[in-house]
């Protein structure tokens, strides 16, 4: 049975995880105070502590929880108290606001139980959890069991579902689509030096960083190499300033981006402004990268969709074609040589101000999130 609905607490350092329970609503999952957490009638017989607990189908929102319970008094429960906190996380920066922890009350029903809220449960958090059975009185206060183990657990990455949510939020904002003829890549000059001494003349994937929506699947796994192709509306040429460095790597639209490449949706966020940016990857068919995709991101038609498209001309050319209104970032999965294009430097600036890298995504942008966990 899923867990309904939810409130607002105050903590107490009766919680094991530091509160508990009051203001129950017999409805609806809620988050409570309570002053007292022991009935003042001590001849009844305690309520079975949860023992065993197990947490299964995890998602981005929502768990499964049951536990065992031995048999005495079990049949006085009517309520499980369940306190829910993300896990204390000693990098965390001290002058931030902490984490309010949620103390959720529901009704005693069949285990397991689904516990389900994008406004308490983030993707890819780690939390722990503890529970007492409750029973209510007559007075309507409630006896409660000791609490349970405290038990660890971490939600999962947005599923394809949350992404192709994220994907039809692109595709509103996404623009017209303009004509460009290259991929292009800057970086600095010891970053070149080092793919011709070190990696043989080759550009190599790595692990992308934490930038973009917290859920998303690719964040510290994909790996590939960042490419942008986005032009200027009035020259049809890329921008001649970057974040990135001074010396700007080109290749050939159609070295990177044809018929025997998978195109996939990866992200769509912004950074508390007004630039969008759509993370698209491209993966050579068969490729370790399009084998890690095909499980996890949306495919997109390569000569039919609102972002980046490559189709053929009257000629038997390729033609390519980005959106104008969102800031792409390309992913491409597999090494790239040198050899293919050329390195030059630029004649703008660096501008710092735009770097994407680790960038926290803005969560409470209308435009961009979905209702789950940011």
């Amino acid at each position: 049975m899923e867990v309904p609905g939810l409130a607002h607490n105050i903590t107490s350092p009766l919680s094991p995880c530091e509160g508990m329970i009051k203001n129950l609503s017999l409805d609806s999952i809620q988050l409570c105070e309570r002053d007292d957490s022991k009935s003042q009638d001590g001849s009844m017989e305690e309520l079975p502590v949860p023992q065993n607990i197990k947490i299964s189908n995890i998602t981005c929102d929502s768990f499964k929880i049951c536990w065992d319970m031995e048999a005495r008094s079990k049949e006085r429960i009517t309520h499980y108290f369940i306190d829910l906190n993300k896990k204390e996380n000693k990098n965390s920066n001290k002058f931030k606001h902490k984490d309010v922890p949620t103390k959720l009350v529901a009704k005693a029903v069949p285990l397991p139980m689904t516990v389900r809220g994008h406004w308490f449960l983030s993707p890819r958090t780690e939390y722990t959890v503890a529970v007492q059975t409750a029973s209510k009185q007559t007075d309507g206060d409630y006896t409660v069991s000791e609490w349970s183990e405290i038990i660890e657990f971490c939600t999962a990455d947005y599923s394809t579902v949350h992404l192709t949510q994220l994907l039809e939020k692109a595709e509103v904002i996404a623009g017209r689509m303009l004509r460009f003829s290259v991929f292009y890549r800057n970086q600095h000059n010891e970053y070149f030096d080092h793919a011709r001494e070190a990696q043989d003349n080759r550009m190599m994937p790595s692990v992308k960083d934490n930038s973009g929506s917290h859920g998303s699947p690719i964040s510290g796994k994909l790996e590939g190499i960042f490419f942008s192709c986005n032009t200027e509306f009035n020259t049809g040429k890329p921008p001649q300033d970057s974040p990135y460095g001074r010396l700007r790597f080109e290749v050939r639209a159609d070295a990177l981006f044809n018929p025997d490449t998978n195109l996939y949706f990866g992200d769509f966020y912004c950074m508390y402004t007004a630039y969008h940016y759509v993370i698209l990857v491209l993966a050579p068919r068969g490729s370790r990268g399009d084998d890690f995709c095909k499980q996890r991101l949306p495919a997109l038609d390569i000569g039919n969709n609102r972002f980046l498209t490559c189709k053929q001309d009257e000629d038997g050319g390729l033609v390519f074609h980005h959106a104008q209104d969102v800031i792409l970032e390309v992913i491409y999965t597999e090494p790239v040589d040198l050899a293919l294009g050329t390195v030059a430097e630029i004649s703008g600036h660096q501008l710092m101000s735009l770097s994407t890298v680790n960038a926290k995504k803005d969560p409470s942008c209308k435009t961009c999130n979905i209702s789950v966990g940011r």
